[in-house]
């Protein structure tokens, strides 16, 4: 008999050599959060540069109060899809305040924002559909494609002419087309040319779901994404997102203005056949919309932070993933021992932030990734790039990393 897991032997090897050279960042626990910015790990306070906290409202009283109310009144958990007993009124005051926020006369709300990838896609598509996805989507992007059955075809990253070769040679039968974008792309930091790839529906024929996970709260006059930020709204068919980032919650929504869009409600399975989100998720997530609706500040504020952290990591000759300024600000390395090394320097130095590898990352990039709050100061983000170059001093010193 062949072991199942045996498979996975030498993705085992890799995460043991990785894990030997120091702490195992797969296994890293959070021994208590102190703020949105803060954290005990490893006995030591820690400034957080790698958790998604656009907003920073994680310690919002307001939104503590509203989840403490609502396990209250509503118990722990709804013990129940959303097809059976696990819509609450919470659910439906969420999707209605989604839906009025993003301007859409439709909003279905899911467990996750992963279930909420899959939920969709595969409840667009089926096996004579085509799904054009860009090459650096996120895992649940290509998970729901696989969901679907649908033919799955790949376009270069941010390459709206690659994408418009690859529609003309496509001859969509009796199936439909969808063509899926993200707003932020969540390794470097960098958007979609959404006008671009806009203006491909006037040629061909599809419709065009964006996912805005990274992106909600973050870029728009309101805060509803790069759509808003680009001014082409009406032409999205459909948005994806997350509660997981600027709501600082668990939970996805997607919104529509397609008239048949409920349907979805009997039809995405990965709707039908989970758990509804708690109670207290959606009652924090609820007041966290509200915050992001009624202080814009926090945005204008996590711009200039993040514009502070991308110019000063720059200036100290760190090479960065994009060019481009959003919250996410990726330092590539010159390769993934130097990263994992990087990383265990940065977490000693008192910075955690994401270490991301292969194959995980575009273009076999070892990068650290850091993402910025709006509750950070300017003193943690200087910190946090004064600890880089300190760290990358040592591993100059050592051999892991190139001299200037």
């Amino acid at each position: 008999m062949v072991d199942l897991l045996e498979k996975y032997r030498a993705a085992k090897e890799r995460h043991d050599l990785l894990a030997s050279i120091g702490v195992d960042a797969v296994g890293l626990v959070n021994d208590r959060i102190l703020s949105p910015t803060r954290a005990i790990i490893g006995g030591r306070e820690i400034i957080l540069a790698g958790t998604n906290n656009y907003m920073g409202v994680t310690f919002e009283p307001e939104c503590i109060r509203a989840g403490q109310k609502a396990m209250e009144e509503f118990g722990t958990g709804t013990t129940g899809s959303r097809i059976a007993n696990g819509t609450y009124s919470l659910h439906g005051q969420m999707e209605r305040a989604l839906a009025e926020f993003m301007g859409r006369r439709h909003c279905m709300v899911f467990s996750t924002g992963f279930q909420a990838n899959l939920g969709m896609i595969a409840g667009l598509c089926g096996p004579d559909d085509t799904i054009f996805i860009d090459a650096d989507s996120h895992a649940s992007i290509f998970d729901g494609c696989r969901l679907s059955g649908a033919k799955v075809v790949l376009f270069r990253h941010n390459d709206p002419d690659h994408l418009a070769k690859r529609l003309a040679r496509h001859d969509p039968g009796k199936g439909g087309r969808l063509v899926i974008l993200e707003g932020i792309y969540s390794m470097l930091g960098d958007t979609a040319p959404l006008r671009d790839f806009v203006a491909l529906k006037r040629e061909h024929d599809f419709q065009l779901l964006v996912d805005e996970a990274h992106s909600f709260g973050v870029l728009g006059e309101k805060g509803r994404g790069l759509a808003e930020r680009e001014g082409v709204e009406e032409d999205v068919d459909f948005i994806v997102g997350t509660f997981s980032k600027s709501l600082g919650g668990i939970g996805g929504y997607a919104v529509s203005d397609h008239p048949d869009f409920e349907v979805l409600r009997y039809t995405a399975r990965p709707y039908m056949f989970t758990a509804a989100p708690a109670p207290a998720s959606i009652a924090a997530a609820l007041c966290a919309l509200k915050i992001i609706r009624e202080q814009p500040e926090r945005r204008a504020w996590l711009r200039t932070l993040s514009e502070r952290l991308h110019a000063g990591l720059k200036a100290e000759g760190f090479t960065l993933g994009v060019d481009e300024i959003s919250p996410v600000v990726a330092v590539i390395c010159p390769d993934e021992k130097a990263a994992v090394a990087m990383w265990n320097g940065l977490l000693q130095a008192g910075v955690y932030v994401n270490l991301a590898l292969p194959p995980g990352t575009p273009n076999k990039l070892s990068l650290m990734r850091c993402s910025v709050s709006a509750a950070h100061t300017e003193e943690e983000v200087d910190a946090v790039i004064a600890a880089f170059v300190a760290v990358r001093r040592q591993l100059v010193e050592q051999g892991l990393w190139p001299r200037e």
